[in-house]
Formats: C-alpha cells, structure tokens, sequence
C-alpha cells in the first residue's frame, strides 16, 4: 500500500495519479504498487514537477510495516529514529548553550 500526501498538484501530475489510486480527499492518493511502478511513478513527478512537495508512506518489510519519504518542499519532514519511522511537524535545529556550574550561560 501507498499514500501520497501532494500539495499543489498540477492537472497533468493528478491525472497520471488517477491511474493508479484513488483520491479520497484533494491532493491525497491512497493505492498499492509493485516497487517498479512506485519508482518510476515518484522518478516522473520529481522529473516533472520538482517544486511541488510530497509525503510518501509506503509499505516496507520493517517492524512498523511502513516507510516514510518525502520530496520537494513539505511542511513536515521525515526522520528515522532507531529504525522507527516519524514524522515532525516542526524541525528545530537550535544549538543549546552550555551553561556554567552556577546555572549561569
């Protein structure tokens, strides 16, 4: 199985979607590939449209069952966290200050 989460999808990318999944809500395709079509599918859409970002949530022989990627600006991004697959709504990369003994920065 696949999800497909796609923000702003061009009418030529949704329609080549439609070949292969159903589109349950706007911009989320849900459908089941071999690992062929999944390639091929997600080389075309980086391809063709770059700028356009995607969640993709496939199927992988792992102990969640699932994989996470994403391409292209998103407003999540994926992690791997001792092989367990999680998704971050916000990424802070701040470096915390090493403090004095007296609690003083």
């Amino acid at each position: 199985m696949m999800v497909i989460v796609a923000h702003d999808t061009p009418n030529a990318i949704r329609g080549m979607l439609k070949r292969w999944f159903i589109e349950p809500r706007p911009n989320v395709f849900v459908g089941t590939l071999n690992r062929r079509t999944h390639e091929k599918t997600i080389e075309y859409i980086k391809r063709n449209a770059a700028d356009i970002g995607l969640l993709i949530v496939s199927s992988n022989p792992n102990c969640q069952g699932y994989r996470i990627e994403s391409t292209g600006p998103t407003d999540r991004k994926e992690a791997e966290v001792c092989g367990l697959w999680l998704v971050a709504e916000e990424w802070d990369q701040k470096e915390v200050e090493p403090t004095l003994q007296d609690g003083r920065s």
